[in-house]
């Protein structure tokens, strides 16, 4: 049964997130539950793929933290939406290099896909590293929440504001299978949600992240219990785009919208004001919102290059900082990918940020 003829079995209109958890997520036919779409072989890349420099920068700051929240003996680090595992693995290998931290750390990855799972666990051979079923696994210590190219990943919401009245954009399914976009008036309760968040207060269109902050909801509690924080690295914007952002990928290129339904993946751009918001509404403290460039050169990435070169031949050297430029670089994921660090402490969390 095709992810099109399961859905009409359910109904021919549903709002755009419940739509894309479906053709994502299916346990049968979603996109994340049936292949492996890292690398080059996959449809996109990340940052952990693209340079190992990126899991170490990621690595620093993890352990840091940890010297900042003095060293404590329980020390809980779970990855959000851990890909094909390549940052867990190399974060795992410096920690090994640091006994008395690598001692305190529980690591644990949050995967909803059970096929990623499969691939994680294949790529993670670690006795330490454990697969976050329910979040009263974790009950002692602080918690670092750790999300590259997580919150993309999550469907959103899209609204638009016409004669002072706000609908919601639906899917809906004609009778030739064709899909279209629809406008219904939306539900008070969407209405009541939307009026918290400053960010999106005066916008015409809005993009809300209704899911994701379900996930951020658990996510928040747990750091409220036991101390903590959450980084988010992602592809996103901090002013508001007025526009639709849903995009899908295939094969590394960009692909029609709702085209290749279950074949390749759809994500939008992070409005990381509205993120601010969202936290600032639940008391946390939140630095200033960065660029993965301007974090990425605070945590050292420049030395650390420099260091690596020093014993490489021409060939590796040039490989190195073509990778540099990509992470970096305006043009590549230096701009575009915005970081942000939230957290439940007293003390000032600022590395990365200053």
């Amino acid at each position: 049964m095709t992810l099109l003829n399961k859905f009409l079995k359910k109904s021919q209109t549903v709002p755009i997130d419940n739509f894309l958890d479906n053709v994502l997520y299916d346990d049968q036919n979603g996109y994340y539950s049936k292949k492996n779409p890292f690398g080059k072989k996959g449809d996109f890349v990340t940052a952990p793929q693209i340079s190992t420099l990126f899991n170490e920068m990621i690595a620093v700051w993890i352990i840091s933290l940890w010297e900042q929240f003095d060293k404590p003996k329980k020390f809980n680090i779970i990855e959000l939406g851990p890909g094909d595992g390549k940052l867990c693995k190399t974060l795992i290998q410096i920690f090994k290099k640091f006994p008395k931290f690598y001692k305190s750390t529980n690591i644990f990855l949050y995967e909803k896909s059970k096929f990623l799972q499969k691939v994680q666990k294949k790529n993670i051979r670690e006795k330490r590293v454990y697969w976050l079923k329910k979040s009263n696994q974790i009950n002692k210590g602080p918690v670092i929440f750790i999300g590259n190219e997580f919150f993309d990943a999550i469907p959103i919401k899209q609204f638009e504001k016409k004669n002072n009245f706000l609908f919601e954009k639906f899917i809906e399914i004609d009778s030739k299978n064709k899909i279209k976009l629809i406008l219904k008036k939306t539900s008070k309760a969407n209405y009541k949600e939307l009026k918290k968040y400053k960010n999106i207060k005066n916008a015409k269109f809005i993009e809300f992240p209704k899911k994701g902050f379900e996930e951020l909801n658990w996510i928040t509690k747990k750091i409220k219990e036991l101390g903590g924080g959450i980084l988010l690295v992602d592809y996103g914007y901090i002013n508001l785009e007025n526009r639709s952002t849903l995009q899908s990928i295939k094969s590394h290129k960009k692909n029609k919208l709702f085209n290749k339904i279950g074949e390749a993946d759809i994500t939008s751009l992070v409005n990381f004001g509205l993120l601010k918001d969202y936290f600032i509404n639940k008391k946390f403290s939140v630095n200033d919102i960065v660029t993965q460039s301007f974090f990425l050169k605070r945590l050292g990435i420049l030395t650390r290059a420099e260091i690596l070169s020093k014993k490489m031949n021409f060939r590796e050297k040039s490989d190195l900082y073509f990778r540099l430029k990509r992470l970096l670089d305006p043009k590549y994921m230096g701009e575009l990918f915005k970081v942000i660090f939230a957290f439940k402490s007293k003390k000032n969390l600022s590395l990365g940020f200053k």
